[in-house]
């Protein structure tokens, strides 16, 4: 079974400084339809104006990635951390026991945008830490490249979660088989372009839940970036 989540029934909404769409239940947007997918817990696909951002706030027992598409995003954590991300690279913070960060565009004239995405992790009341790495555009270029996992294979950074998180680049008419395993669900999230996906188009912003399924097509009709979350 193979249900697209379209960008446009996303919530969200327009802060003047933030412009913010929720793919599952978030804050003050409810709908229990989508509370998330297995361990997938967030995704929302945010755009911060100059010089502004998320003062420092809390979070404990998730696992929070960070995916960069256009601009920076300066990072500061309570375990000492500083720094600051750019497309490329990931950033993987695991909350466990309690964790305080901020997150702000250090640019005064370009907005940041990006994906911030959480994940249940497989137990919670684990010490807190965090881990930034860059992946090269070439590395995802017409195929998969693991970007998490819960075992940190192939210079992936860590997850505390059955899952497997991949990032891809596909011009036109590039294509990816994905083999899904028994009892896995995978969740794919369009971040720019247009794919067909088991034959159904899909566009920026949407999302694909797959379960059910023992393969994947995917094949670029524009050049696309997108994610595939491979769960438990």
């Amino acid at each position: 079974m193979m249900t697209i989540r379209k960008s446009a029934e996303r919530g969200g909404a327009d802060y003047g400084w933030l412009q913010t769409y929720h793919t599952f239940s978030f804050s003050s947007y409810y709908d229990p339809q989508y509370m998330g997918f297995r361990s997938l817990r967030v995704i929302n696909e945010d755009r911060v104006a100059p010089t502004k951002g998320f003062a420092t706030h809390s979070h404990r027992d998730m696992e929070i990635v960070s995916y960069v598409v256009e601009g920076a995003l300066e990072h500061k954590d309570s375990m000492g951390n500083s720094s600051v991300i750019v497309p490329g690279e990931v950033q993987r913070m695991s909350a466990g026991t309690g964790v305080s960060h901020s997150e702000y565009n250090p640019s005064d004239a370009a907005p940041v945008h990006l994906l911030q995405i959480w994940i249940l992790p497989e137990r919670g009341g684990m010490p807190p830490s965090y881990e930034q790495k860059k992946y090269e555009d070439t590395e995802k270029r017409g195929k998969l490249r693991l970007i998490g996992s819960r075992d940190g294979r192939a210079g992936s950074v860590t997850i505390y979660q059955d899952v497997d998180l991949y990032g891809s680049l596909l011009a036109p008419g590039e294509k990816i088989e994905y083999e899904i395993k028994p009892t896995r669900g995978v969740w794919l999230q369009l971040v720019k372009g247009q794919l067909a996906v088991n034959g159904q188009t899909v566009s920026a912003g949407d999302g694909v839940a797959v379960e059910g399924e023992n393969q994947l097509l995917i094949a670029a009709e524009l050049d696309a970036e997108f994610l595939l979350f491979d769960l438990a």
